[in-house]
């Protein structure tokens, strides 16, 4: 369960760099490619949950709060989008490393 969490994630985070790089160019960023990246990231945070309950949070609890604060972030920044608003950049970089750092956490906590 978590290694499919894992593989979501990564893909999320492909497509949240590339949003980054998009946003940090100024180039328009288009909603499907937003919601393709939520539409990863969301079942890769309900794994996660899962997994959490499954094993008892073992390793993972840091991980798994990180993510959601994440995913706040996330929501906040989709709200922008759909106002036609510029992402904040500071937003922007806050739920990037934030998901980030949970990657690394949860990584380490599998192995």
């Amino acid at each position: 369960m978590l290694t499919y969490a894992i593989i979501l994630f990564a893909i999320a985070a492909l497509g949240g760099a590339t949003l980054a790089y998009m946003r940090f160019t100024n180039k328009t960023i288009p909603l499907l490619l937003a919601l393709v990246h939520g539409l990863f990231a969301a079942p890769g945070l309900v794994l996660l949950i899962l997994g959490f309950m499954r094993m008892g949070g073992k390793g993972i609890t840091a991980a798994l709060v990180i993510f959601l604060i994440a995913a706040i972030g996330g929501f906040t920044l989709l709200s922008f989008q759909l106002r036609s608003r510029p992402l904040p950049i500071p937003l922007v970089l806050i739920h990037g490393v934030a998901a980030l750092v949970a990657f690394i956490i949860l990584l380490s906590g599998v192995a």
